[in-house]
């Protein structure tokens, strides 16, 4: 069950998911910058306080974050202080290798063996995936290491972070900027890489990006 320290944990791990203060987490939000500070966090007579539902929703919106997303992050803390595992094993597998030939079904489920397992918590769908980032064409949205969290179930939007798998093997790690009937305006996450407009007749498939673990 999640109290108010799992909450600012999950608070506190996201300013640093994002290299700033939760300070300036809160100015970047439009919130005066002591919303998250400890002082915060508990009434004058001591009582443990809920952050505001306005000043949450604020904080995801302008960082980008679904609110999936953070209650990923919550579990985490969860999980950190009992010691727990909470989750499934997922299988993982190098950016690298995902081109290649036996690792995905036509629908983009994970199939075959050569997937190594990362343990993920709140998980419960099957068919979710993981994928670790190699190289720095996805800098500074994405490094070297990173993982991302992969569920091919999920129904994606503009504005999301995706995955496509072309059916010439390639892989793309790009941002939905619009969809049609016939193509796809797909997004770099780095500035230094061109953004893409993919036929959708040459896509296999596009799966969602629901969490990344850094």
């Amino acid at each position: 069950m999640l109290n108010h320290q799992d909450i600012w944990a999950a608070l506190d791990n996201l300013a640093l998911k994002f290299s700033m203060s939760t300070s300036a987490m809160a100015r970047q939000a439009g919130l005066d910058p002591t919303t998250f500070n400890k002082s915060k966090r508990q009434s004058a007579d001591g009582k443990p306080r809920w952050p505001s539902t306005e000043s949450l929703a604020k904080v995801l919106n302008v960082l980008g974050v679904d609110f999936q997303d953070f209650a990923f992050l919550t579990a985490e803390i969860t999980a950190n202080k009992f010691g727990q595992s909470m989750g499934v094993n997922v299988p993982l597998i190098d950016l690298s290798q995902a081109g290649c030939e036996g690792f995905f079904s036509l629908a983009g489920m994970p199939i075959g063996d050569g997937w190594d397992a990362v343990r993920v918590p709140g998980v419960n769908d099957d068919h979710i995936f993981a994928l670790q980032i190699s190289g720095d064409s996805m800098v500074p949205v994405l490094r070297h290491g990173d993982r991302v969290i992969v569920a091919p179930g999920e129904t994606i939007r503009r504005g999301d972070r995706i995955v496509v798998k072309m059916r010439n093997g390639e892989i793309l790690i790009k941002e939905l900027q619009n969809i049609n009937a016939k193509v796809a305006d797909l997004g770099a996450l780095s500035p230094d890489y061109p953004n893409r407009v993919v036929v959708l007749k040459d896509v296999m498939w596009i799966s969602r990006i629901v969490w990344v673990s850094q």
